[in-house]
């Protein structure tokens, strides 16, 4: 049973949360809200292309989470086109990011955190590669 792809992920937090990160999600980085089944809780879909690459979940009232699980997670890496484009949206967003170019490639990865903390990469893969590294413009 081998694994053909990356469904999707989700992060899970209260309704307030979950709206503001929609709004980022969707303003900033470019998703797509979009369908989402008849859960019982809220929550959004939010699509790159066809697929509902991110899900946004309700947590319960009074919900606890594990402590006992560390978390390892560093950072969730997007696809995008028009290198330009992207930094600019950042840029009128008031995003601080960090640009790395990867190695014998023409990849530009853009480095942020979303309003939650949780860390975001813009990867385009059409960049120059003529900036170099380091902070972005905001």
């Amino acid at each position: 049973m081998p694994v053909i792809g990356l469904n999707h992920y989700n992060l899970r937090a209260d309704r307030s949360t979950l709206d503001t990160l929609r709004d980022f999600y969707v303003n900033v980085v470019g998703l797509e809200l979009g369908f989402r089944p008849p859960f019982q809780s809220a929550g959004y879909w939010l699509y790159a292309g066809a697929q509902a690459i991110l899900h946004l979940s309700e947590a319960r009232p009074g919900e606890v989470r594990p402590a006992h699980v560390v978390n390892t997670f560093d950072h969730v890496a997007f696809s995008c086109a028009n290198a330009a484009d992207v930094e600019r949206r950042l840029a009128d967003a008031q995003v601080r990011y960090t640009r790395r170019y990867v190695p014998l490639t023409s990849q530009l990865q853009l480095f942020f955190t979303d309003p939650a903390g949780n860390g975001v990469e813009l990867n385009c893969a059409d960049a120059d590669g003529d900036s170099g590294d380091g902070p972005g413009q905001h």
